[in-house]
């Protein structure tokens, strides 16, 4: 198994910045892509950003391209998001998941962390 921790989360006013972290501990080299995702009241919960684990590739959300970034400290087995420009519409709990393929829906991540709550302030 795989165990995720998320932290980061807090009140910001709108466009201003916060940076979520996950970390992972366990069978960390299972891993082969980790995710972000949001959960609003009342909305399903989107993917946010994605990255893959041996070749790095990234993916977006169109909502958040140019304003979000996701990254990977390996040594830490920790993969960060970076959001700036926060709007009140984005207000949500955020989870971070792994998956133990490189490539496919969100069905195919495996473990997910308990969420940390981000709210923009408008």
């Amino acid at each position: 198994q795989v165990q995720l921790v998320e932290s980061g989360g807090g009140l910001v006013q709108a466009g201003g910045s916060l940076r979520l972290s996950c970390a992972a501990s366990g069978r960390t080299f299972t891993i082969r892509r980790m995710g972000w995702f949001r959960q609003a009241p009342g909305k399903e919960r989107e993917v946010v950003a994605a990255i893959t684990w041996n070749t790095r590739s990234t993916y977006y959300a169109d909502s958040v391209k140019g304003r979000f970034t996701i990254s990977r400290d390996d040594a830490k087995n920790t993969v960060y998001l970076q959001m700036n420009s926060l709007k009140p519409e984005e207000t949500a709990v955020y989870y971070c998941a792994v998956s133990n393929v490189a490539v496919g829906p969100r069905s195919s991540y495996n473990y997910w962390g308990q969420g940390t709550q981000v709210t923009v302030s408008s």
